[in-house]
């Protein structure tokens, strides 16, 4: 028993935090729904429907990743718009925090990009 708690409740489940995977889950599922006197076809079924379970959740695990890698992409089309003020600009510009801003437009694209690529990356 971990931390005092139940059987089969882990620490991160009571925090409130989600698994490290859903296939993290499904074992620890079968561990504790699977116990050794079921019979043949229970055990079967058992296992179909983890396995159904699985692969669903993994396809919307995946959807979730690609909506966010297009959120960022879409993110940075925004910002990209915002930076097209950068060919109005000249060297002799008098309001010098207009580059400090342009400068910060390219930190948060930069910063979306990883993300986006870090979600892609994950699928």
């Amino acid at each position: 028993m971990k931390g005092g708690h139940g059987k089969g409740i882990s620490d991160e489940l009571l925090r409130g935090e989600p698994p490290a995977s859903v296939s993290d889950l499904i074992v620890r599922l079968r561990r504790v729904l699977r116990p050794e006197d079921l019979d043949c076809t229970c055990r079967e079924a058992l296992d179909g429907a983890l396995d159904r379970f699985d692969r669903l959740e993994r396809r919307r695990e995946a959807r979730r990743r690609l909506a966010a890698a297009r959120d960022h992409k879409d993110r940075i089309a925004a910002l990209l718009s915002f930076l097209a003020e950068l060919d109005t600009l000249t060297e002799a510009e008098t309001d010098r925090s207009v580059f400090e801003e342009m400068a910060l437009l390219l930190v948060e694209i930069a910063r979306s990009a990883e993300a986006g690529a870090a979600a892609l990356r994950e699928l």
